[in-house]
């Protein structure tokens, strides 16, 4: 298994926002969902929209192109149970956000 990788600062992902990182070759999508963090994988399953410019609203991103919602806290999409964008492990290190990809 690989490293935990440095993707931001916790002030640079505001509560109810998320940013986009590359991690080893992998565009994530981070959240903060009321202090927390998450990392998901940026691109939705429907049509490749980048979910980390979506809406979010407590534990819910909606993709920006069609709609589709995923809970960024287990990947489930809200609208299909059957589809899934992967779910990445997230540590804070300090004033670090890290992610295992």
């Amino acid at each position: 298994m690989g490293d935990y990788v440095r993707v931001a600062g916790t002030a640079d992902v505001k509560p109810g926002h998320a940013i986009v990182a590359e991690v080893n070759g992998k565009t994530l999508a981070v959240f903060n969902v009321d202090g927390t963090f998450h990392a998901i994988d940026n691109t939705c399953v429907h049509r490749g929209g980048p979910l980390g410019e979506g809406d979010v609203e407590g534990n819910v991103v909606t993709c920006p192109w069609h709609g589709w919602q995923f809970n960024v806290t287990t990947g489930e999409c809200l609208k299909n149970p059957a589809a899934k964008v992967e779910v990445y492990p997230v540590k804070v290190e300090g004033d670090d956000i890290t992610v295992l990809a």
